[in-house]
């Protein structure tokens, strides 16, 4: 397992982060308890199986609702 924390561009509104952390969620290979959205920091910090799920696939789940990344920071559990 892996720790990823994943820096985003500004959060404007609450349901920002409602919207960002149930499509974590949804993806197969991502800890479900461990899925956190930081609104003032712009951060989601999650948990993931890298042998199920590639960072990238969790940067395009986020990007595809319409938030851009800037950067991941992934280490081992």
């Amino acid at each position: 397992m892996y720790n990823a924390t994943i820096r985003l561009e500004t959060l404007a509104c609450p349901s920002c982060m409602q919207k960002i952390e149930s499509a974590v969620k949804g993806l197969k290979g991502v800890d479900k308890d461990s899925v956190k959205v930081l609104f003032n920091s712009s951060k989601v910090k999650t948990t993931f199986d890298a042998d199920a799920i590639a960072i990238k696939d969790i940067e395009k789940a986020i990007e595809d609702l319409g938030y851009p990344v800037i950067k991941s920071r992934i280490k081992e559990a």
